[in-house]
């Protein structure tokens, strides 16, 4: 089976090129960003492009930096623990090997979670994600480097994946956040600073988009860059990935007794991209027919070969990132999402706002350049 994806223009930016990027822009060097002191990176988790031009009367700050060409591309899946990871080393999935939200440690045969199982799974975080960060590379060169975030996030599993190298500094609203983030590359010349901001997040997987409680969560963002950067820092605003709703009606619920349940061992992925692992002794190719047949029209089904092949998880797939990787590769079509009907946990059915497969609306993110980089 061959995977049309979405054209995007030529030559499209993708996120992957970010950290060197900015690296360049640090030492003065020629790049898609302008030379500049001290550089910071907001990530606003969440938002795509086509969701901040669809609500700009609520974020006139970001819209005022955001032209017809100000457009990235996430990664695949579209998904945080893949496109952040990304973002933060500068490389695809297949590289650093953060390949979807949850994905199968065939060591201990069990399903382990790319964002909070670090700890509870005893992952080690640099074994698991080798690739170095933008920190590293900016702590070599001789450049400070701090992430700025949530407190809770300081320590977590996560945090050593793609923060290694960082100093981290917790604040807590997105305008402290914003604000130390401003002021640690004013007094540290030369210095790369990350700043975190995950209400939009948040707000549109429990409300969707398009809610009060997103909105709300936009505009606190939009006030939080409101802030006129310090003089000769460059700013560069952009998103991990961005998000699609998805109404209760457009739930595909496998319950028991459904033919795709044959010959899986684990589901992992998340409802919008779904990594399905066989056992062992499973025909592959009836398996692969059976998930065709029954989700005609709801997902593109790829075997592992023909993913890889079609260069979704980026031109190199490790070998540790390809036994990750699920024997089947479910993407949703359209608002659809998979859910497994026979979990004992059904709570992620509660999601609205949710991010992982090849829509326009999940792929393309915002690219806004302030302070230093603005034309």
């Amino acid at each position: 089976m061959s995977l049309i994806l979405p054209s995007a223009p030529t030559p499209a930016r993708s996120l992957t090129g970010v950290a060197s990027d900015l690296l360049a822009a640090i030492e003065g060097a020629a790049g898609p960003l302008r030379p500049a002191r001290s550089v910071v990176l907001v990530i606003i988790d969440g938002l795509g492009a086509i969701q901040l031009r669809g609500h700009a009367g609520h974020a006139r700050h970001l819209m005022a930096g955001l032209g017809k060409k100000d457009v990235a591309y996430s990664v695949f899946p579209t998904t945080t623990a893949a496109a952040l990871t990304s973002i933060l080393t500068g490389v695809a999935p297949g590289a650093h090997g953060l390949v979807g939200y949850r994905v199968l440690d065939r060591e201990h045969d069990r399903l382990v979670n790319q964002l909070s199982g670090w700890e509870s799974d005893g992952i080690d975080p640099i074994v698991w994600q080798p690739a170095p960060t933008v920190f590293e590379r900016a702590l070599a060169a001789g450049h400070a480097a701090f992430a700025v975030g949530v407190a809770a996030y300081a320590r977590s599993g996560f945090t050593r994946a793609t923060l290694r190298g960082a100093t981290f500094v917790a604040a807590k609203t997105p305008a402290e956040r914003v604000a130390v983030a401003y002021q640690l590359a004013a007094d540290y010349a030369g210095s790369l600073v990350y700043c975190y901001l995950p209400e939009i997040d948040k707000a549109g997987h429990k409300h969707g988009v398009d809610s009060t409680e997103w909105i709300t969560a936009l505009e606190e963002i939009d006030g939080a860059l409101s802030v006129i950067p310090p003089r000769h820092v460059g700013v560069l605003v952009t998103a991990d990935h961005g998000m699609i709703d998805v109404p209760a009606h457009r739930h595909v619920v496998l319950d028991d007794g459904d033919p795709r349940f044959d010959g899986v061992r684990h589901i992992g992925g998340e409802p919008r991209m779904l990594h399905v692992y066989l056992e062992a002794d499973a025909d592959a190719a009836a398996v692969t027919e059976r998930w065709r047949v029954a989700s005609e029209g709801d997902a593109d089904v790829l075997s592992r070969a023909e993913a890889v092949a079609a260069g979704l998880f980026g031109a190199l797939v490790t070998p540790a990132a390809l036994t990750r990787i699920g024997d089947l590769v479910v993407i949703a079509k359209g608002n659809k999402a998979f859910y497994d009907g026979t979990d004992e946990d059904q709570r992620a059915r509660g999601m609205i706002g949710q991010h992982g497969a090849i829509s326009p609306e999940e792929r393309q993110v915002p690219y806004i350049r302030r302070g230093a980089f603005a034309d």
